[in-house]
């Protein structure tokens, strides 16, 4: 409230909101945070590509976490994505051996981010997919979204998220698999190409 000439307070304008940071440089990325896959798995799968602003300029200091299920569709319970050295207390990165079916991968100077992983199973009447949580400057709140695998167009079709897309928005979703193993998604904050992004209630 402000003082008015009458002695009487006056309502004042609320505050805007405006985005803070980024500080993603400090204690979220990780070494080692976009291989989620053990060494040498067989269902390893790279997922790259490129965050870009509204009006396609590549977004250098963007974070994109990744969760998904095993193979087999189960979620991981295990722990140890950023585990630390007892003995010294720092950093002792991923043991290579268990999965978490979680990761973080910082964009570089282009805008690039990548993730290795394992190809996710389907899951409760889904097709296989990716959950993507993604932090960007001009941000008020991180954005959700899903990455889905080509090659079942069945299972694709009756997914139920997908199936409540827009067909003109769909492929918004969708990776695009570059080679055997190789998949590329590029995350477009909005504008033309927009990704479809995800609300949870």
């Amino acid at each position: 409230m402000a003082p008015t000439g009458t002695g009487r307070p006056e309502p004042l304008p609320p505050t805007p909101s405006h985005t803070v940071g980024p500080f993603y440089g400090h204690a979220l990325p990780f070494t080692g945070g976009e291989d989620i896959a053990p060494l040498g798995h067989p269902d390893t799968v790279t997922v790259h590509g490129y965050v870009t602003d509204g009006e396609g300029q590549p977004l250098p200091d963007a974070l994109v976490e990744i969760w998904g299920p095993d193979p087999d569709g189960a979620l991981p319970r295990t722990d140890g994505s950023m585990r630390r050295d007892p003995a010294s207390g720092g950093f002792a990165g991923r043991n290579g051996v268990e999965f978490t079916g979680w990761g973080r991968s910082q964009t570089d100077a282009d805008g690039h981010w990548y993730a290795r992983t394992l190809r996710p199973g389907a899951r409760g009447g889904n097709a296989p997919y990716l959950s993507v949580c993604v932090f960007a400057r001009g941000l008020l709140v991180h954005l959700f979204t899903r990455i889905y695998f080509p090659g079942d167009a069945a299972a694709l079709g009756a997914d139920p998220l997908l199936s409540a897309v827009a067909r003109t928005r769909r492929d918004t979703l969708i990776a695009r698999e570059e080679r055997a193993g190789a998949y590329r998604f590029d995350i477009r904050l909005q504008g033309e190409g927009e990704t479809v992004f995800l609300e949870f209630r």
